[in-house]
Formats: C-alpha cells, structure tokens, sequence
C-alpha cells in the first residue's frame, strides 16, 4: 500500500512538472475578470437625503470605541464605529487599537493610519476628535451584542447618554449588523473603509516599493495570502497531516482559548472549516490555469512548519516571494517589530496584485475582496474548501486533466466575477453591493457602454 501511494505521488509530480500545465493556461484565459465586470464602478457619495454631521451631532456626547482583533478585524471595528457614532449622533473619540491581543503590538491609530486624512474626510459625516475632553464628565463602559442593528442601538446605547456625557464600548469587532435598510448608512462604512482609512506615508511608500519590485519581475503576479500560522492551525481544530508532533504542539495552543469547544477534525475538514495547505492551494491555482512561470507574493506569518511546509508550493511555483525576500532587513527594520504594520504592507501589495488569491475565507480574504469588487473587479480567488476536500482526497486515483477539470468546476462561484455573490448575501465588506452601481444606472449609458466596448 506503501510503494502503490509513492508510486501515485511521483505520477502527479511528473504530470504536474512535465505535463499540461508546464506553464501554460488551462481554464485562466486573461488576468482579469470578465469584460463585463469593467463596468461596474465603486459609488459611495451620501444622498441628498443624508443629514451632515454639522446638524446630526448634539454637542458633548461622546463615543470612544476599543477594537479588537488583528488589523482587518480592527478595520472591520473602526468602520462601524464610525457608523455607529452617526446612529447615536454622538462625536466619535478616535478608535483605540488592540495592544493587548495575541497580535502583541503597540501601535496607535495615528502610526498605522493618516489620522488627519480620516478626521477630515469625513468631516461632512461624523465629528472626529483625538481625545476626549477633561470636562466630558463621567464615562460608562459597556459591549454591544453581535450584528446589532440601528435600532438595538438606540434600544441599548442611547439611553446611556441621559446620565454621561460618554459612552465606551469594548471588543469592538463585528457590533454592527452587516446589512442595513439604510443604504446612506451603508455607503457611509464605504466611505470610511474605501477612501478614508488610508495608511500613513512610510506604510504606503514601502508598499509601493514592494508592488514595484514584483512588476520589476513579472508584468503580472499574483498575491496568496496565506494563512497557516500555529495559532490559526490550533485554533481550527483541523489535523493538517503532521503526526503526533502536530497533535501534541497545536493541543498545546489551543490551551490559549479556555472555552473552546473540541472538535472533529473529520467533520471539520469534510464542512470545509479548515485551512487549504500550501499543497493544496498551490494545487488550485494550477488546476485554475496558473503555469509554473508565475511569479507569486506570498503575504502570511510564521508558517507552521517553515520550509518544509512551503517546499511543495515552491516546487509548483518557484517563483514565490515574500516581502522579506524583496526587501532588505534594513528598509525592513521599522515595521518588523509590529504585526499591524507589517500586515498593512501585505495588505498594499494584495491589493494592488493581478490576481488576489487566498487559502482560507478569514478577515484579510474578505476585506480585499471587497475592496478589489469596489475598485474595479479585480479578481480575487477563494477556495471552496468543501468542494475541494473530496477532489484532495482522490487526488491520486485521478490523472491530472481529470483532477484540474473538476477542480475547475467545483471553484465556479469563487473566481470573483461580478455577479458570483447575489446582493445581501455574505458579509457586508466582502460584497458591498449597495456601493457598486453599474454603468446602466448613470448618466449617457449608450454611450458610455458603447465606448467601452469599442476600447475591449
């Protein structure tokens, strides 16, 4: 039984080195989406509708907001934030960062963000002061339930504001509901996630050095974030394959979460809950089309397993970077010691990728893809882990063209074309479809479509 799984091993390594996908295409005919989707265009501007912040805002009421999480998490908080602050016509205290998290790092809003460009941008909407006043008088600290909506704010939060002049609200992460009847309230978290939460100059200009050097290799590339840190693998409860060494180290981690529940790493694995391998994302993006030739930006963390983990990605790309390969230690030197930053650098060279793929469907993985849907459809590649399982299963009982074909079937409705997510469904910043309007519902359309036509 031995020899027969070698033997079906270095079949698909030949198949896959040799075979139909030396560096050709299978299935991935261009490096974007369909033409279709060049017509949809990011609009979030306020309605006539909407009251400005100058007539919203009753003067000595406060809300300071505590985000939890990594960065994106804390994006997720510091949008909503601003949203809830209209909601209780309250003057939003800028929001402080999670310092004390697993993350570990200490810094504030204004070393990861463009403070003033926030404050300023969305002057026209909410009241946004650094601090809160000596004079503001006494401070109630409370959480807010998950997915509360507009009302259960003002049920909840609201009244607080009769005896205090402010209110501080903590573990701020996912407090808002993600769809809102009010699409002003919805377009208002775009203006916020899209246009005013920008990085601050070091961050960009080092991203950009970054996004240049991959240009500098490849007309094109692609960027894979790749989540496979021991604390997510723990945290997952899946089994990844590496023995009784893995049982006992990520057992040993998943100390860290007291209350969490044990599960069947089976089921987990057969419900698409766990995380794609190296292998097997690298698996995916080849069946999808991707030759050996690609050149790919690899954003992740400490990788469990480090090299050895990597080596059957890089033997199927061996042309995989990552920003400390590109980048010297020196120019590295001020972010390497904070996650956040480090995180914001990945996050610009994702962002600003071909193509944006990822191993799991975590905060990172639909942040981007919403804002690559908002800022022109670029394409983002999202495994359907739970179609995939079976097809990683019987992987070596197939011939290769077998494998890629029903690979490429199962990813249908992951491949990040315009319309794969109906409207009001998945997470708000994964599909903002209330900010998205189509070149149908604007001014000379004819025209408009026809030009477009005409330049594809």
């Amino acid at each position: 039984m031995e020899r027969r799984e070698s033997d079906l091993k270095n079949r698909e390594r030949e198949t896959v080195k040799g075979g139909l996908m030396n560096g050709g295409s299978i299935g991935l005919e261009s490096w974007s989406t369909s033409k279709r989707s060049g017509l949809y265009l990011g609009c979030s501007n306020a309605s006539s509708h909407f009251i400005t912040a100058e007539t919203n805002t009753k003067p000595n009421r406060y809300l300071l907001i505590e985000t939890k999480g990594g960065l994106n998490q804390q994006r997720t908080g510091i949008t909503d934030a601003v949203v809830a602050a209209y909601i209780l016509n309250a003057i939003l205290v800028v929001p402080m960062l999670d310092q004390k998290s697993f993350w570990n790092d200490t810094s504030d809003f204004s070393e990861i963000f463009d403070l003033d460009w926030f404050k300023t941008s969305l002057s026209n909407d909410v009241k946004i002061i650094q601090h809160l006043p000596h004079n503001a008088g006494k401070v109630v600290t409370m959480s807010v339930p998950w997915n509360c909506d507009p009302e259960c704010y003002r049920t909840r939060i609201l009244p607080l504001f009769n005896e205090n002049h402010a209110v501080r609200l903590i573990k701020y992460d996912f407090k808002l509901s993600d769809w809102l009847a009010d699409v002003d309230l919805q377009k208002l978290r775009c203006r916020v996630n899209y246009h005013a939460l920008r990085h601050t100059n070091p961050i960009i200009e080092m991203g950009r050095k970054l996004t240049e050097r991959m240009r500098m290799k490849s007309e094109h590339f692609v960027a894979l974030h790749l989540r496979y840190e021991p604390d997510m693998l723990a945290f997952s409860g899946c089994y990844y394959g590496g023995g009784e060494k893995e049982i006992q180290e990520l057992g040993t981690l998943r100390k860290r979460w007291p209350t969490l529940p044990t599960k069947d790493p089976n089921e987990e694995r057969r419900n698409g809950k766990c995380l794609l391998s190296p292998e097997e994302v690298g698996l995916m993006m080849r069946a999808v089309g991707f030759g050996e030739d690609v050149h790919i930006y690899v954003a992740s963390g400490k990788v469990y397993g480090g090299d050895e983990t990597l080596a059957p990605l890089k033997a199927l790309f061996p042309n995989v970077h990552t920003k400390e390969s590109i980048a010297s230690e020196e120019e590295l030197a001020v972010f390497s010691s904070y996650s956040s930053r480090m995180a914001a650098l990945d996050f610009i060279v994702c962002d600003e990728s071909d193509v944006f793929v990822t191993n799991d469907n975590g905060n990172m993985a639909r942040m981007l893809a919403g804002r690559r849907r908002y800022f022109g459809h670029k394409p983002t590649i999202r495994p359907n882990a739970k179609g995939l399982y079976p097809l990683f299963q019987a992987r070596l009982h197939m011939e290769w063209g077998e494998f890629a074909s029903e690979v490429r079937k199962t990813q249908i409705g992951f491949m990040g074309e315009h319309n794969e997510l109906k409207p009001g469904t998945g997470a708000f910043h994964e599909n903002p479809q209330p900010c998205i309007c189509d070149y149908y519902s604007q001014p000379n359309t004819t025209e408009m479509y026809s030009k477009f036509l005409r330049s594809s």
